[in-house]
């Protein structure tokens, strides 16, 4: 299928697939007629790229785990340490945010209690 029909087919955008040939992961793609031709096994590599940029995965390090990936097993331990190190990153920030919310929270409470003539 062509770079369009995978686009349309699975909800890619281009820019994924373009990202994706650009990190040589494509082993299985071939040019025909001057257009890229995906695969099945190139469709789930691609899901699973979408599914990194969605969990925050900036693009080197969506290269990074792919081609961990594609190395297989002896690398799980590399890509565990990835997620974790991003999972870790995450609840920071959702932990930041709690506190701002708290402070927010706080400062309506005081304002409701205590109005300003």
């Amino acid at each position: 299928m062509t770079m369009k029909e995978a686009s349309k087919r699975y909800q890619i955008p281009v820019k994924i697939l373009k990202e994706y040939e650009s990190f040589g992961l494509c082993g299985a793609v071939k040019k025909v007629m001057g257009e890229w031709q995906y695969d099945d096994q190139d469709i789930e590599r691609l899901s699973m790229i979408m599914t990194l940029h969605d969990i925050g995965f900036d693009k080197g390090e969506v290269e990074t785990y792919m081609h961990l990936m594609l190395e297989g097993e002896k690398t799980k331990q590399q890509r565990i340490a990835m997620l974790n190190q991003k999972r870790g990153r995450t609840l920071d920030e959702i932990h930041f945010k709690e506190k701002q919310i708290a402070h927010m929270d706080y400062l309506r409470y005081e304002m409701q209690k205590n109005p300003l003539p």
